[in-house]
């Protein structure tokens, strides 16, 4: 990842920060200038809390160029809690019996290797939940 864009898309890469849509209320991951639901423009920054469940997951083991270090690791679809589907590497996950329905969180970790320019990459992963997720009021 270039440095330009790696600065462009800090946001999104340690906030999970997104668009809603101020007509439809449709959350999306990443940030889009016109809403995927009901095509309206009238989109707003919108940050996402970083808890979901997993959705679908699975583990490279022959890693793409600049990945090699942290080979093998998992990678996971989540369902954030605000609806959008996010696809990310998995964290802390040795040792865990991985389930689809799991409660995960972000968390800020190094995404792969420094580059020919020496620049590291952070961003989000997820991993296993550490406390419970929060009650409803009214559930049981």
């Amino acid at each position: 990842m270039e440095l330009p864009r790696y600065h462009r898309l800090r946001g999104a890469l340690y906030r999970l920060e997104g668009s809603a849509c101020r007509s439809c209320d449709a959350r999306s991951f990443p940030a889009r200038t016109v809403c995927a639901t009901c095509k309206s423009a009238d989109v707003a920054p919108a940050g996402f809390c970083g808890r979901g469940t997993l959705w679908s997951f699975t583990r490279v083991a022959q890693p793409p160029r600049g990945f090699a270090s942290v080979a093998p690791y998992g990678v996971g679809m989540v369902r954030l809690v605000e609806g959008p589907l996010v696809t990310a590497q998995l964290a802390d996950v040795e040792g865990v019996d991985m389930a689809i329905g799991m409660v995960v969180e972000m968390v800020t970790r190094k995404i792969r290797d420094a580059q020919e320019n020496g620049f590291i990459v952070y961003g989000y992963k997820f991993r296993p939940a550490l406390r419970p997720a929060p009650r409803r009021a009214g559930a049981p």
